[in-house]
């Protein structure tokens, strides 16, 4: 929660806000995330303009996850702009009765002077999230045959008989009529 009393309701009154909170659970997806309780950089510009409350500025953390082709752990720093407008209740209130469309769409409120920061922040960090973060451009991922790390043995291979060829394969392995009747 970010407290705005100081701003006074005063159009075009502004303070600058750099602080550092914790990050709350669930700040990502199932692949990567800011974990729970690290460190966030909050540097904002908090304005007071006639609708309410506009807060402005970047968010900045590092991101822990997995990297979808060979599973080693991924740190991604992530730094996101921030854009909030929040309307005063009693703003709100009037032009959603006047018949304001814009009045009834707006989702952040100030709560008694406090601005609920989380549900903007979890949208604009969340987005900004690789959808596939790697541990590095080229990385080779696992042999889908036995799961071995191919960045660990770059010639890894398997030799594989295509089942439609066994029968041949086996023929290959056992001599021949005709190569013994050659040696006699």
């Amino acid at each position: 929660m970010l407290d705005t009393h100081e701003l006074s309701r005063r159009p075009g009154s502004m303070r600058e806000v750099s602080r550092t909170v914790q990050a709350p659970s669930d700040l990502g997806t199932v692949v990567i995330g800011i974990p729970e309780g690290s460190e966030i950089m909050l540097d904002l510009r908090i304005e007071s303009v006639m609708e309410g409350v506009l807060v402005s500025g970047t968010v900045s953390g590092v991101a822990v996850g997995e990297c979808v082709r060979c599973l080693d752990e991924v740190t991604v720093p992530v730094s996101v702009d921030l854009t909030e407008l929040f309307a005063y209740p009693e703003r709100a209130r009037a032009g959603a009765a006047a018949g304001d469309d814009e009045a009834e769409d707006v989702e952040s409120l100030l709560d008694e002077d406090l601005a609920d920061l989380e549900p903007p922040l979890r949208d604009s960090v969340v987005t900004a999230l690789p959808f596939q973060p790697l541990c590095s451009p080229d990385c080779p991922g696992l042999c889908s045959e036995c799961g071995a790390r191919l960045a660990d043995d770059p010639g890894h291979h398997h030799d594989v008989v295509d089942p439609r060829w066994s029968a041949l394969q086996s023929m290959l392995g056992s001599t021949s009529v005709s190569d013994e009747t050659k040696e006699s």
